[in-house]
């Protein structure tokens, strides 16, 4: 296989609601987008999902990477040149990590159909099948919003949970009492952004909210893991590592320690399936649950991406998040979007399979900004 070209552009698809936590507001996605055409007229595809405050990306120096690199990724013609360039690049990766997962995902989809294919063939995975069960992410609005979005979900099925906090101890109390108060049986993660500065501030709020979370996710400032450690001591609850965990060198701060870590692993912030995939090697290893997590406002092509590697970690999986799809995007970039269904489950295998690759109809035109969406 040989490419000849590498397009890149900003992929903003407005969503049906407005999605809020501690660290941003969204009204729309905010993503790149990557079509990758080989010389005999075969498609990739690939997104990537740049956020300044996880990975220090924005969609401008993502597109500058991709035109950087151009060059070097045409080279790339089978899945151990991907693996070469991507071992030769890791400090680049570290700085670019959701630019080049964008890419990386487009090359290993046309590889795949280039080889009438799956991903998972083409990588040595072992093939999608049984249910994905995800996760109901709550977000930190007022509490007339939060019990819509909760009776939505109530609606679909869902037992699993995660709440992000608002900052305003009351109003997260109430959020608390009343997911309790409707679903007794629920696992709740509570997720702070970083909310905290001060690890007293933090253990005084959690204390306050007075319930046994399954987990609390990035409750101080990135990479205090100190503190961190010092809260799972304290409230008796694992932390789950997200913007403090971007790559395999992070295992440093938490391999003497593994019971008090969870990591978050969004493929997107991680730079791709392949390093994805050696942090859960690693994590096995160590014995350290993984969250499958995901970008607000991911299409179905991180979606597909996400759980060829959830499929891959069954034995340290804890929860998966994501999948929202048209839940809530206005419309997907693909004519069979891949989202949750009843209780939250996603079953495999896939009616698009047979196609190759990550199994997806793309429809290009979706992705421009003058596209007027269907309906």
């Amino acid at each position: 296989m040989k490419i000849n070209e590498i397009t890149a552009r900003p992929l903003r698809i407005p969503f049906n609601a407005v999605f809020s936590h501690a660290s941003a507001t969204r009204l729309e996605s905010q993503s790149i987008f990557v079509e990758i055409e080989s010389v005999g007229s075969e498609m990739g595809h690939g997104e990537g999902c740049p956020r300044r405050y996880v990975t220090d990306e924005t969609v401008d120096t993502a597109l500058e990477f991709i035109n950087t690199q151009h060059d070097s990724i045409l080279e790339v013609s089978c899945a151990e040149d991907l693996r070469q360039w991507v071992r030769e690049n890791q400090s680049l990766i570290d700085k670019n990590p959701a630019a080049f997962c964008s890419v990386e995902l487009a090359v290993i989809d046309l590889l795949a159909k280039s080889n009438s294919e799956s991903v998972e063939s083409l990588l040595s995975l072992k093939q999608l099948s049984g249910e994905f069960q995800y996760t109901a992410v709550l977000d930190a609005q007022n509490l007339s919003s939060f019990n819509s979005q909760l009776n939505r979900y109530l609606r679909i099925g869902f037992t699993d949970f995660k709440m992000k906090i608002s900052g305003d101890l009351k109003l997260d109390q109430a959020k608390v009492n009343c997911l309790v108060n409707n679903v007794p049986d629920s696992t709740i993660r509570l997720d702070a952004n970083n909310f905290w500065a001060d690890t007293t501030d933090a253990e005084t709020y959690i204390q306050e909210l007075d319930h046994e979370f399954l987990a609390v996710e990035e409750p101080l400032k990135a990479g205090n893991f100190r503190g961190c450690r010092h809260l799972s001591k304290t409230l008796k609850t694992p932390i789950i590592l997200d913007e403090s965990f971007l790559c395999i060198e992070h295992f440093q701060h938490i391999e003497d320690d593994p019971e008090y870590w969870i990591i978050n692993l969004r493929i997107s912030k991680m730079g791709g399936i392949l390093r994805s995939l050696a942090i859960i090697d690693k994590a096995k290893e160590l014995k350290i649950p993984i969250v499958v997590g995901a970008q607000v406002g991911e299409t179905s092509i991180l979606t597909r991406a996400a759980l060829a590697v959830a499929n891959n970690c069954r034995e340290i999986l804890l929860a998966q998040e994501g999948a929202f799809g048209t839940h809530l995007l206005k419309y997907d970039i693909t004519d069979e979007p891949i989202s949750f269904g009843e209780k939250g489950k996603i079953i495999a295998p896939f009616r698009s399979e047979s196609k190759g690759g990550f199994g997806l109809n793309i429809e290009s035109e979706r992705t421009l900004s003058t596209y007027s969406s269907p309906g």
